[in-house]
């Protein structure tokens, strides 16, 4: 199974696409999508939008996953963060793809084992578990990667709790079970 980890932003959007074949995980591939702040939003969304569909394309995955980020503090930076969330979103729609969301909590209790761990936390966990020789280019892609980690590591429990469903004549589920 291949997957696509999006960390949404709309200066900056990280990307982490990860493999897992029989419970091993490895590493693909990790980036960012940069766009400049002093390009309208329409167009940094746009740029945002075409490299993420050209990356779904180049690395067919079977799934996209979309950390979904709730900023309180300001609300612009939320509303442009939702912006670029949604694009996110679209993006893996407009492939055809299954889409989960997965929030940063759920990520980090994930890959680390504690909600509240920090970046380098994170960052640190990401590299050992996919066994990087260096970390990846950024936080972005990071939190990226972790968000892919995330989705595969809770492979077992979706299969489990979609068997179950359905054996109980119920649908499936497609959210991020975490």
């Amino acid at each position: 199974m291949r997957v696509i980890g999006i960390d949404p932003g709309t200066v900056t959007t990280g990307y982490g696409v990860v493999d897992e074949k029989d419970h091993r995980l490895s590493y693909v591939a990790s980036g960012s999508i940069t766009t400049a702040a002093r390009q309208s939003l329409p167009k940094r969304l746009k740029k945002i939008y075409d490299e993420l569909v050209d990356l779904i394309r180049t690395q067919n995955p079977t799934a996209v996953v979309v950390e979904n980020t709730f900023v309180s503090k300001n609300f612009q930076s939320a509303l442009k963060l939702g912006q670029a969330h949604g694009i996110a979103l679209l993006a893996a729609e407009a492939c055809g793809l299954p889409v989960y969301e997965c929030m940063p909590t759920e990520v980090k209790l994930a890959v680390v084992g504690y909600g509240a761990a920090r970046k380098d936390q994170v960052e640190s966990m990401v590299g050992r578990l996919l066994n990087l020789k260096t970390p990846p280019d950024s936080h972005h892609a990071a939190d990226a990667l972790a968000v892919a980690i995330c989705y595969l590591h809770s492979a077992k429990i979706r299969a489990l709790t979609n068997l179950s469903a359905e054996n109980r004549g119920m649908p499936a589920r497609r959210s991020c079970p975490l």
